[in-house]
């Protein structure tokens, strides 16, 4: 219903600062009147100063408070809340003001696991055991813009030997999982891992037709919930006002708020309320694309049930100043301590004002002996749920204003506040069992995110973080690991692609139910198996045996559940090159352009 312009608090009085909002107050809902005293009680009346007389432009106005209501609803705390924390962080950002202050930093205490002893492989064995009482929650509000790929980053392949994109390889992991993990239960398990996928405006439509086309990879649909974030408010200046769309006066210009959602959307969803009725224990989080993750999610999980950690971080060994946070312990003059991520270029700063002459410095182990935060969490659901009953999942904010000039007083252009999922721990208490597992990097960490012209700048030694490294670093964990297990597997040739000097090893993949964890793998190739680098081997299917093998050439093996596969005898034939492919040739696609190579197939034995 509209309302009545005389009825509201005698004539919209409260009104009168702003001429223009009084004039079309008949036109609003009862509710939109209440969101135009809510902007103009925290000064935003610079919002309607443009608006006509009623009868010019009545649907704009309308569709102007329908964002509005979207962007009060899904913002904990409301518009008010947002617009209160922006002035404040816009007050401090101005100030210069440290959000260390005061904190001292030190090294937290967590586990570093050595690939393949006795302790991983319990750790693993721990981990598969606990997996039915988990869920997953991957954040994938992202485009692959800056990695040169227009579509999700969830859709570009894992690597090119299959194709396989990461959702697919996501999922057939957290499938192996719950079947493996219903093996170790003692009587009937028909548990489904819960799979919750955030996305956004951007990576929404997207991702469900990626998941539909596919049949869900094979997961049933019930088990996969999508919950999208709501992008947040620009602010224009340092008194919070709120930047209008420079392309339409109706509508407020929006930018994504970051992963930091993820907290508030699964509270409000209830389906961690749900999770806990059936049993569940855990909710592991994790990132689009870092496709060596699941080789580290089961011994972190055996970590987090040995430890009774409340927040298990992921880290890898960082080397000093590398472009990663770090984890650290910070505590405060007044006594309050928290575990937490530091990003890179505020870790030297603080170490510095702090006591540390040196800074961000190697130890004698040549790496920082703050691990390098790899955004995988594994969080226990029941201190979880209590935690957000008091946040409603809100999650600590900053903003990063690009100012024009050294006084500070204007934006070159708009900016908003933002969140991350990891700095969750800050409102946690100092009885919270904080802790982190590192892990080898070669195992567990190799993220695409960067394009070839960013990568092929990045100093020499440090990690290229992009399609091409990705790719390349799948193939080398998977040699190491099947060496590890005492197979002969070929030493990796160095080649450039992209300006990206990377290791070659045999191109070597299997899917995720022939190998999940390490003792698997050990019990599936047994004899003295070797592999040529010029090699290829794809190893689809779950009773696969390799024995004494000799593989010179590209040998792909495909097995249904039912058979017992013996591999063995040698294999020789031409297989697959690598050809080299230059960014900017448009003649190839994207995913293979941003990898500087594509597979030749010339012979294989299937």
């Amino acid at each position: 219903m509209a309302a009545d312009g005389d009825g509201i608090s005698s004539g919209g009085d409260w009104a009168k600062a702003c001429a223009p909002l009084q004039r079309n107050l008949q036109l609003l809902a009862l509710d939109e009147v209440e969101l135009s005293k809510i902007l103009l009680d925290e000064g935003q009346s610079h919002l309607f100063e443009h608006w006509p007389e009623p009868g010019v432009d009545d649907e704009k106005k309308r569709n102007f408070f329908d964002q509005v209501r979207r962007l009060n609803s899904s913002y904990p705390g409301g518009l008010v809340s947002y617009i209160q924390n922006a002035r404040k962080l816009l007050a401090d950002s101005k100030a210069g003001k440290n959000p260390y202050d005061g904190f001292t930093p030190s090294v937290p205490s967590g586990e570093v696991l050595t690939f393949g002893d006795d302790n991983f492989i319990s750790l693993e064995e721990a981990g598969v055991k606990e997996a039915c009482y988990a869920a997953f929650v991957l954040v994938a509000g992202g485009l692959g813009e800056r990695l040169g790929y227009k579509g999700i980053k969830v859709a570009l392949p894992r690597e090119t030997t299959t194709g396989k994109c990461f959702l697919q390889h996501y999922i057939e992991s957290i499938l192996a999982l719950q079947e493996a993990s219903c093996k170790l239960v003692e009587g009937k398990c028909n548990t489904k891992i819960p799979f919750v996928i955030m996305t956004s405006d951007d990576t929404n439509s997207l991702t469900i037709k990626l998941l539909e086309s596919n049949s869900y990879f094979g997961m049933e649909p019930s088990q996969v919930n999508i919950l999208k974030q709501e992008k947040v408010a620009c602010l224009a200046d340092n008194d919070a006002r709120l930047a209008l769309d420079p392309n339409d006066m109706y509508k407020i210009q929006t930018k994504p708020h970051g992963h930091g959602d993820v907290h508030s959307l699964l509270y409000s969803s209830g389906l961690l309320e749900q999770w806990k009725s059936t049993g569940r224990k855990w909710v592991l989080f994790f990132q689009d694309t870092n496709g060596l993750l699941f080789n580290a999610i089961t011994s972190a999980l055996g970590v987090s049930v040995t430890k009774g950690y409340n927040v298990n971080s992921l880290a890898v060994p960082r080397k000093a100043k590398e472009a990663i946070g770090g984890i650290t312990k910070l505590t405060h003059v007044d006594g309050r301590s928290m575990v937490i991520n530091v990003e890179y270029n505020q870790l030297d700063p603080l170490l510095r004002a702090t006591g540390h002459p040196d800074g961000d410095a190697n130890s004698e182990t040549g790496y920082s002996p703050y691990p390098g935060n790899i955004n995988q969490l594994i969080l226990e659901l029941g201190p979880y749920i209590e935690e957000l009953k008091k946040t409603h999942g809100a999650i600590s904010e900053f903003v990063n204003p690009k100012y024009t000039d050294s006084t500070k007083t204007e934006f070159k252009s708009s900016t908003r506040l933002e969140c991350m999922m990891q700095d969750y721990p800050k409102t946690l208490p100092p009885s919270a069992n904080v802790g982190f597992t590192v892990m080898d990097a070669w195992l567990a960490y190799a993220p695409v995110k960067n394009n070839p012209e960013d990568a092929a700048k990045v100093p020499k030694g440090n990690p290229y973080h992009s399609a091409t490294s990705g790719e390349m670093a799948i193939y080398r964990a998977n040699s190491l690991i099947l060496r590890k297990a005492g197979e002969q597997i070929a030493d990796p040739i160095i080649d450039t692609f992209n300006g990206q000097e990377v290791e070659v090893w045999p191109r070597i993949t299997w899917s995720p139910r022939w190998g999940l964890v390490f003792k698997d793998v050990k019990a599936k190739v047994c004899g003295n198996s070797s592999v040529s680098q010029r090699s290829t081997l794809v190893i689809n299917g779950k009773n696969i045996v390799i024995e004494g093998l000799s593989l010179d050439g590209t040998l792909i093996i495909n097995a249904i559940d039912e058979t017992e596969v013996k591999v063995k005898g040698q294999v020789e034939n031409k297989g697959w090159g690598i050809q080299h492919v230059d960014h900017k040739d448009v003649s190839e696609k994207e995913e293979i352009r941003i990898r500087g190579f594509k597979l030749e197939k010339v012979e294989q034995l299937e």
